[in-house]
């Protein structure tokens, strides 16, 4: 229902004097509106970027003075932070200021963590044992490995976050490499992220190896001594090291996967094997003089010593006349290497010398098994690529020579039993000149057998 009034009622609504003009009364009725109420704010602006939705969790939170400023995307998203993103975990987050004081700066969002089991194992007042159980040395031995490496391994703090501590550094490799533990599990331990962890073990075992390994993988400056103490327990004269050949499990490689196959772990254990080899050389207390690493896992004994720098720098060198390295049946006879008979139908002379150069080369087989049982990354496959594999085995020999001669003994419950297909080399003998050597060596060893009696220390 409409009502239609005429002009001079509507204007008696309104108060407007009789006559007026009603147009210009609305007109002047605007303008007294608009005096009274300031114009509203200027819209919001336009976004300078449309954000990616996915990045959000990555970026900076700015404070209100930096309102319409281009967001970045934090460093914590990169993989080398230890608040990354890509282990997994859903734990909460806190923002940390960075810079300026209460609304300054930038604000980063950090991921928080649990550093519990590392702040415990951390503390003076945790237990001798249980320190020495969880990194396979005693505190002290730690602590002088932290001492040596701090120049090389400590990071400075940035305006971003602080450096993550030396000791916190060298203890994530090293429980990784006692362990054998998967980073994911590491990574929950120490309260750092899974790539953090990974770059950690490969930084600190190349500081090992860079720093530590001319330190204390050394051949013997005093040889005479070396050799009186092993011919004291053999009877062998002029010995200055035993040397023995072990298999690492690997993955299968990606490239050149024949070399690494193992056939002789494929067939005994009856399941596919791929493997690189360690050679070491230690003396008379289990104690690592020389190593070479990383050779396919198809290669014979002979021909990863042919590759290594004992042969081409010592050996074939001639830097070994007068002095013996002893092996096992895999090796072939040289006028510096001294290896047991393979003959059939032996006579007892030759009987008797192969039982003392099996407890020569116990020593050094005996020092790989505390070697793995120390360092439980070498009892299985790793997750550590191939081309880093070297650099990891050789920090884990070098730890063990500084275990060892710490006294920091093998913990009986971590015992190991180690599985080498003995081998009998292509060329038993390639020294004509070491044959009659041996042969004397051999007739004095049963001369000095039937004087003292029967027996053999090392056995």
């Amino acid at each position: 229902m409409s009502t239609s009034y005429t002009e001079a009622q509507f204007g008696s609504f309104f108060d407007v004097p009789a006559g007026e003009d009603l147009t210009s009364w609305f007109t002047h009725l605007c303008e007294d509106q608009a005096a009274a109420f300031p114009a509203p704010a200027a819209a919001f602006e336009a976004p300078l970027a449309m954000a990616d939705p996915r990045k959000r969790g990555a970026e900076y939170q700015l404070g209100p003075e930096a309102s319409g400023v281009k967001r970045q995307r934090s460093p914590t998203s990169s993989r080398e932070n230890s608040g990354g993103s890509n282990d997994g975990d859903h734990e909460q987050s806190s923002p940390a200021a960075v810079g300026g004081g209460r609304g300054g700066g930038r604000r980063l969002w950090v991921k928080e963590r649990d550093h519990e089991w590392w702040d415990r194992m951390s503390s003076p007042a945790c237990p001798e044992e249980e320190f020495r159980r969880a990194f396979r040395m005693s505190r002290a031995t730690f602590e002088a490995v932290c001492e040596e490496l701090s120049a090389v391994v400590a990071k400075e703090d940035t305006m971003l976050r602080a450096a993550i501590p030396v000791r916190q550094r060298v203890a994530v490799c090293i429980w990784r490499l006692a362990t054998g533990e998967p980073l994911r599990l590491v990574s929950k331990r120490f309260g750092l992220g899974i790539s953090t962890c990974h770059k950690l073990v490969l930084e600190v075992c190349a500081a090992i190896k860079g720093v530590l390994m001319p330190k204390v993988v050394q051949w013997p400056e005093n040889a005479a001594e070396v050799a009186a103490q092993f011919e004291a327990a053999s009877g062998i004269p002029n010995v200055v090291g035993a040397m023995y050949t072990t298999h690492i499990p690997i993955i299968a490689p990606k490239a050149n996967v024949a070399a690494y196959y193992n056939r002789r772990h494929t067939e005994r254990n009856q399941k596919t094997s791929y493997s690189i080899t360690v050679q070491g050389v230690v003396d008379a207390a289990g104690a690592f003089t020389d190593v070479c690493i990383g050779w396919p896992g198809s290669m014979s004994d002979a021909d990863v010593l042919d590759r290594s720098a004992l042969y081409a720098q010592r050996g074939a060198a001639g830097r070994l006349q007068g002095q013996w390295v002893v092996g096992g049946a895999g090796y072939p006879l040289m006028d510096w290497l001294l290896v047991p008979y393979t003959r059939q139908n032996m006579t007892w002379t030759q009987h008797v010398f192969n039982e003392r150069v099996d407890g020569v080369r116990a020593v050094a087989r005996d020092a790989f098994q505390r070697l793995k049982a120390r360092w439980g990354c070498l009892q299985k496959r790793t997750e550590v690529k191939l081309q880093d594999l070297p650099v990891v085995l050789g920090a884990c020999c070098v730890l063990h020579n500084i275990c060892e001669r710490a006294g920091d003994a093998v913990d009986p419950d971590n015992a190991f039993q180690i599985f080498d297909d003995d081998m009998v080399a292509d060329n038993p003998v390639r020294s004509q000149e070491a044959v009659p050597v041996r042969d004397l060596i051999s007739h004095k060893l049963l001369h000095r057998n039937s004087d003292d009696g029967p027996g053999f220390p090392f056995k």
